[in-house]
């Protein structure tokens, strides 16, 4: 049974946050900390994802439609947790009435945003020196 919550940056949620992204982002991927958490938490809407009452899943979501951050711990990836995340902050984009959504989605995650309805555009980019690609969704 898994749980969506969105939540704040506060003093309850961010270690948690904190913690699935040092264990995905820093540690499994080698993100430097300083790139990771680059100051915009505070201002994001963030989302996290329990399974029996454990939290396993992040992601936040900027005031601009803009979605970054989508981790999952690596014993509970394969669940469809990663994609009920992102299709709660793009409910959550709609409920705001943003006239879109957009990411920038590691090249080997390209599949899994297409399937969520993004498409590409732009050119490969590198970001802490993984392949990216810049994804969107319409809303309107």
């Amino acid at each position: 049974m898994s749980d969506i919550h969105l939540v704040a940056y506060d003093a309850a949620h961010s270690p948690h946050i904190r913690a699935i992204r040092e264990a995905v982002f820093i540690a499994e991927q080698q993100v430097p900390v300083e790139l990771e958490f680059d100051g915009l938490d505070d201002v994001a809407l963030q989302l996290l994802v329990a399974v029996d009452g454990q939290y396993v899943g992040t992601g936040r979501m900027l005031d601009d439609g803009h979605i970054g951050r989508i981790a999952i711990l690596k014993e509970c990836r394969g669940l469809g947790l990663g994609a009920k995340m992102v299709q709660a902050l793009v409910d959550e984009a709609v409920r705001l009435g943003y006239p879109r959504v957009y990411l920038g989605a590691q090249t080997q995650a390209l599949g899994f945003y297409a399937k969520l309805g993004f498409t590409p555009y732009g050119s490969e980019f590198m970001d802490a020196g993984i392949p990216h690609l810049s994804m969107e969704q319409s809303l309107i």
